[in-house]
Order: C-alpha cells, then structure tokens, then sequence
C-alpha cells in the first residue's frame, strides 16, 4: 500500500487522514483475537480517570518486536505510509497502546493534542511525531468514537493541564476552536485507519452503548527528534520493517512478559508539571 500525493495533501490540510480497509479481514480477525485474549496485554493494562471519575484502560508498550502487533506496527504499509505524511527521515517507533474502551463503564478521553502529552516527554519537533489508530472493533458515535477539530493542528501546541488524570487543552482556547473548526466524527470500522497529527485537536466520549470499542495507536517519530526527559530508546532508533505479508505469515502470538510495558507510576506526565 502506498499513499498517494493526494492523501498526503489532505494530511497536511486537515491534520488527519482515514485510510478505509487499511487492514484485511484476516488481519484484524487475528489481531483482535490476540488483543482479547493475551494475558500479558491484561496483566500490564492500567486506567487513566477522565473528569467524571469514569476510566479508560490501555495497556502501553514501546519497543516493538516480534509479535504480532510488532510485526504490523514494523510492516512496510504501517510504517512506509508513516514515511509519507511525515516526509523525510528515519521512522522510528514511539509506543503502541491497546485502548480498551469496555461498555457502559468506558470513560471519555478529554480534548488535547498528543503533543500536549509529548511536548513534557521534551520532544522539540511536534510535526515529526504522529499517530495511527487501527480500529479493532467497529468505532461510532454510541460507543465513544473519536471527535477531531479539523485543520487545528495548524494553531501550533495549547497549554495543558491536568483534567482527572489525563491533559487536558486549555478549555478558553478549545472554546474558540470549536466555533472555528469543523467537528468530525471518526466513525471507521474493523481495519480502518486514522492518521493523525500530534496537534491534532481530539476527544473521545465515554462509552454508553453495550459493545467495547477496542483499537491500537502506534505513535511514529523521526529520528532527528530526540526527546531530552523521554529514557526509552524506541523512539529514535530506526525501524527494522518487514514486509506486510509478515503479519499472518509469522506464527500468531501475543506480547511477551518481557515486552518493556509502561508502568502508570513512570507515566511523564503524571510526573512532570
């Protein structure tokens, strides 16, 4: 798969780009199965409250490897397309989470920009760092899909402060970009993708409906872009790719125990003020 000049326009201009059937039936079949049943995904998921007091579980990981989810997050559409929008050099991978977003109790993801949270791991360069999110399980309005401002990563980063335990924007200036930027509803379904970036104005809603809303976001840097607070190492070593067949050519299995999860309590942002 190869983006085209179009779609990296389209990019550039509203901050985001959905890629429909990015991933095959038998791609998501596979991943799902392994989100849903891999004890090491479970053993290491944490909640983050939103300002209701309802959570939303993810679990974080950085260095990909040789599992599943590393071999997409290392295949040449996930990370070749990455190589596309962010233009040139050497795509690096960041952290991949698994969103967790279970029925009724699944709590909202308030507005922010990725580069809010990232801004305090000390990377410099927020146009060399973006976000791709998989959708694992159908995404829409009632389950708590997510909602994008489109075209306000060009308002540069907002000030961020805590909203429950996550960050939040600087609620006057969301105020005023939401009476500039149209709202869009990221309703995708198993396979999609959404390409996103780091300024990119976003929130999710809690979800109400009786059906879980699963996803994986892998965040890509470049390698010039070096973090001075950030310690892991994933995030400016250049990517090993693997050619797309990989990902159900290679024997299936989940993440190992040995995989360097984030721990909630090295959370930068919980941390740095």
């Amino acid at each position: 798969m190869q983006l085209s000049p179009s779609q990296k326009s389209q990019y550039e201009q509203d901050g985001y780009l959905i890629v429909p059937g990015f991933l095959t039936a038998a791609e998501v079949t596979l991943l799902h199965s392994i989100a849903t049943g891999d004890n090491a995904l479970k053993d290491n998921a944490f909640d983050l409250s939103d300002q209701d007091g309802k959570r939303t579980k993810l679990t974080l990981w950085f260095t990909p490897g040789d599992d599943t989810f590393g071999l997409l997050t290392r295949s040449e559409k996930m990370a070749g397309s990455v190589q596309t929008l962010l233009g040139e050099g050497e795509v690096c991978h960041f952290h991949s989470k698994l969103m967790q977003k279970e029925p009724k109790v699944g709590g909202a993801w308030e507005w922010h920009q990725d580069y809010g949270y990232w801004y305090k791991n000390g990377f410099l360069y927020p146009d060399a760092l973006m976000s791709v999110m998989i959708a694992l399980t159908e995404a829409n309005q009632q389950n708590g899909c997510l909602q994008v401002l489109k075209g306000s990563h060009k308002m540069g980063r907002l000030e961020h402060q805590f909203a429950g335990e996550q960050q939040g924007a600087d609620m006057p200036f969301v105020e005023e970009a939401l009476k500039t930027f149209e709202r869009v509803y990221v309703e995708i379904n198993p396979g999609d993708a959404l390409f996103f970036h780091s300024n990119l104005l976003h929130m999710s809603a809690a979800n109400l409906s009786d059906k879980p809303r699963w996803s994986l976001i892998s965040v890509y840097n470049l390698s010039y872009n070096k973090p001075f607070r950030e310690k892991n190492t994933s995030c400016i070593t250049p990517l090993q790719r693997v050619p797309d067949e990989a990902i159900i050519a290679s024997e299936a299995h989940g993440l190992s125990a040995n995989t360097d999860f984030l721990k909630k309590e090295n959370e930068i942002t919980l941390n740095v003020t």
